[in-house]
This record gives C-alpha cells, sequence and structure tokens, in this order.
C-alpha cells in the first residue's frame, strides 16, 4: 500500500523527518493510534497493581490519571526529542515489584518506594549522557536479559491467575487450583480466550478488546466481581452503573503527586532495591528500545542506534516524571512495535501516543466498570508473550540453561523480581568461573554478582 509523503518543506516533516524516513504524516497519525490501542490496557492494569500497594482515597482513579500522564509524559518526550516512534508508560513487572515486593513483601512505604525510583532514573539519566550504557550492556549476556524479561512474564502471569482466582493459596501445596466456576474465573477465562483469539488474528488493540469483552460480561450478568461484592453493595453485587456518564474532567491526582520520599530510599537497607529498580529497567528498556530500533530499520550493521543517548536519557526522565507523579517506573513499551508495523517510522507517531493518553483522562468514569477479573487476562496474555525471548537461550549449554531456569522460577516463586535478577547473575557467575570457562563472563558483571551475594549475606545474618 503506498501513501502519499509530506509536503516537501512542511513544518512537520522537517522536524520529523517524516519522508526522509519514508513516510507520511497519515501513515504516521495511524500508527499512533495503532500503538495507543495496544498499550492502553496500562490505564486499567497499572492502577489496579499499584492500588494494592498505594492507600490514597480514591486510588484507583488517581492511579488511572497518573498512569495517563506518565504516558503522556513519557512518549511526547521520546518523540520530540529523541524523535523515534517508541511510546512509553509505566512498566508491567515494575510496577509488580514495586507493588508486591519491595511496598508489600519488605514493608517499604509506597512514598520511600516512589523515591527508589526516581533515583534510579538520575542514575540511569547520568549513564546515559556519560555513554556508559555500552560497557554495562556489553556485561550482561544475552541469555540473561532473554531470561529476566521472560521471569516477569512467568510473574505476572502468575499475579493475573492470582487475581482471577484460578490460582489460590492451600496450606498443603502452597497453591492450588481455585474454583473455576466462581464469578471472577469464569469472567477471566472468557476474557483469556477472546484476548488470545483477538492477538492471533491480529486484531488492533487486542488486550484492550478483551478487557472490554470481559468486562461486559460481568456487567450483563450482574456477576459478584466488584469491591463490595456479597456486601456493601447487596442485594446487587454486581456493577453500579458508574460507568454511564462517560465523559468527565480529569481528576488531578494530588494525594500522589510530588509525595516521592527520596530521603528515605537514599538509606542503606534501600540501596538493594534502587539497584534492582535500576537494574531491571535498564536492560529492559535497553533490550526494548534494541529491538524497537531493530524493527524499524534504525539499527547499524554494527548494533549501534543513532541518538542512543537522547533514547536512553528521555527513558531516564519519563522514570523520573512519572515516580514524581506517583506511579512506578516509566519505560518504553514493546507494544510500539504494533505501531512500526503499520508503518510509524518517526517521533511524530509516539506524540500521537502521548496526546491520545492525555485525552484519554477524560474517559475515567469508565474504570469504575473494569474489574480486576477482566485485566487478569491482560496480565496473563502479556506476561505469556514476554516468554518469547526464551527460544534464543542455548538450552543445551548448562552453564547458560541453568542460570536461566532459576532466573525465570525465582521471580514467581519467591514473589519477587529481585530475587529472580539476583540468582541469574550469581548463579551464571559461579558456574562459568568453576566450569573453567571464567573468562566468557565480563569482570564488571562479576562485581555486580559480588555486590549481590554480599547483600543476601548481609540480610540472612
Amino acid at each position: 500500500m503506498t501513501t502519499s509523503p509530506a509536503a516537501p518543506g512542511s513544518a512537520l516533516d522537517r522536524f520529523f523527518g517524516i519522508r526522509a524516513a519514508g513516510s507520511s504524516v497519515s501513515t504516521e497519525l495511524r500508527a499512533g493510534l495503532t500503538t495507543f490501542l495496544t498499550m492502553s490496557y496500562v490505564l486499567f492494569v497499572n492502577p489496579q497493581i499499584l492500588s494494592t500497594a498505594i492507600q490514597v482515597p480514591n486510588a484507583f482513579v488517581q492511579l488511572l490519571m497518573t498512569t495517563a500522564l506518565a504516558a503522556a509524559f513519557g512518549s511526547l518526550a521520546m518523540g520530540l526529542v529523541a524523535k523515534y516512534p517508541f511510546a512509553q508508560a509505566p512498566g508491567m513487572g515494575l510496577n509488580a515489584f514495586f507493588a508486591f515486593t519491595v511496598v508489600g513483601g519488605l514493608g517499604v512505604p509506597w512514598q520511600t518506594a516512589l523515591g527508589a525510583v526516581f533515583i534510579s532514573g538520575v542514575l540511569f539519566v547520568l549513564l546515559s549522557v556519560l555513554g556508559a550504557r555500552q560497557a554495562i550492556v556489553r556485561a550482561i549476556p544475552n541469555v540473561l536479559k532473554f531470561s529476566i524479561t521472560a521471569g516477569i512474564g512467568a510473574f505476572l502471569a502468575f499475579i493475573g491467575l492470582r487475581n482471577a482466582g484460578i490460582v489460590v493459596a492451600n496450606e498443603a501445596t502452597l497453591v492450588g487450583l481455585g474454583p473455576l466456576t466462581a464469578a471472577p474465573s469464569v469472567v477471566a477465562l472468557v476474557g483469556l480466550v477472546v484476548t488470545a483469539a483477538l492477538l492471533a488474528r491480529r486484531v488492533k488493540g487486542a488486550i484492550l478488546w478483551g478487557i472490554l469483552v470481559a468486562t461486559l460480561l460481568a456487567i450483563v450478568l450482574r456477576l459478584p466481581v466488584y469491591p463490595g461484592a456479597n456486601g456493601a453493595l447487596a442485594p446487587f453485587s454486581g456493577f453500579t452503573g458508574r460507568f454511564l456518564g462517560i465523559f468527565d474532567v480529569p481528576v488531578w491526582p494530588g494525594a500522589l503527586v510530588g509525595q516521592l520520599d527520596i530521603a528515605g530510599a537514599l538509606g542503606l537497607g534501600l540501596l538493594s532495591v534502587v539497584f534492582t529498580f535500576f537494574f531491571v529497567d535498564f536492560f529492559d528498556a535497553t533490550g526494548t528500545l534494541t529491538g524497537l530500533a531493530q524493527k524499524s530499520g534504525y539499527l547499524t550493521p554494527e548494533g549501534d542506534m543513532p541518538r542512543a543517548r537522547r533514547v536512553f536519557t528521555m527513558d531516564g526522565l519519563a522514570a523520573m516524571f512519572g515516580a514524581f507523579m506517583g506511579t512506578s517506573t516509566t519505560t518504553a513499551y514493546v507494544e510500539s512495535a504494533s505501531g512500526i508495523e503499520d508503518g510509524g517510522r518517526t517521533g511524530l507517531t509516539a506524540v500521537v501516543v502521548g496526546v491520545l493518553f492525555l485525552l484519554a483522562m477524560f474517559l475515567w468514569p469508565l474504570a469504575s466498570a473494569i474489574p480486576a477479573a477482566a485485566t487478569a487476562p491482560a496480565l496473563i496474555l502479556v506476561g505469556a508473550l514476554m516468554l518469547e525471548g526464551l527460544r534464543h537461550v542455548n538450552w543445551d549449554d548448562v552453564t547458560e540453561s541453568i542460570p536461566a531456569f532459576l532466573t525465570i522460577i525465582a521471580m514467581p516463586l519467591t514473589f519477587s523480581i529481585a530475587n529472580g535478577v539476583s540468582w541469574g547473575v550469581i548463579s551464571l557467575c559461579g558456574i562459568k568461573l568453576l566450569s573453567g570457562r571464567g573468562r566468557e563472563v565480563s569482570p564488571i558483571l562479576y562485581v555486580v554478582a559480588a555486590l549481590l551475594l554480599a547483600r543476601y549475606i548481609w540480610l540472612s545474618e
């Protein structure tokens, strides 16, 4: 399909280089809409996860606003400054680490956890500006990059299954199968099948459509899957109809903005949390952005990305802005590949995404209709898609397959992304060294492994 190029010499063409990229304004606009549709589920899923840790009045709506603002800022920064078609938003997996491991597991106040996210963003910006990214990236073998992403995917899927009531606690076996005929399980399973079918058919915005189908099922059948079910809303324990006023003035997230505690996050006991936020975001963003650059045709034969410092600096600034606004780490979204597949090649695509996130803030009444059971399929399927990189792991090489396995399995079983990352790094260095292949590992990674091992020893005392 041919598209008309941007008008020669137009302001948009000069600023974004649309014609030079072989694209057109109409293509960029369509690509931006496509990207937004594929990642807009974050507006519902991110608040659902973070609201378990951040306790403020009207938490879900305020977190939805913060999510939209963080996604808008990150996408606009990437489009206007770095001029790439890469959208940003609060990252899946990183929000789970924030809510369930740092706040829920370690008992860190959410304000302090936001401070840790902010500091990790500052470190990210400094390394990006100094150009130290290349040295650190080269130190991490691909097997760990793929494994960390896959482990986060397994963790997300586990959380989704738990939110749906499909996986439940069991005193004898730790976990077990929940009642599949219960309302939350039915909603989630229907949403899972529908969403997977839409993904298979390559329907734009498949995850969002799946959430909407599951939500409509819950509303039409008046299923008890909403807060207060079988209690405060009795005798009708289903949807209350609050979404019928679809449009409303955006709510300012005043209880979240500027609440981060940077001083508390600088405490010695939280340095490992700051490091994990930084480590996971750094390599997740690096892998995502490198893959997107390759897909959009910008990666050089040597593997370098033009304007790399700008790209990674904008990612770090987005994390800092998101933390100030009250959300977990904002980062590049792999769903940007859908817009690139649709022809997006310049920053105009990301700008369109940012503008659409701002407009979405006027639709916040819809949020009251989205139960946790309807967003569970999104977590499960996003988690499944994150396992794609495992096909690149050399499973015949024990020095790589065992660290990969430990990285992946540790995250859901210990309910901690930090443990998965740590086990992977430590085991890789140890196995390579003791098998006589220590030179295959960068000295930088040995230093990282030693620090992680020291942290475990220190914490066990």
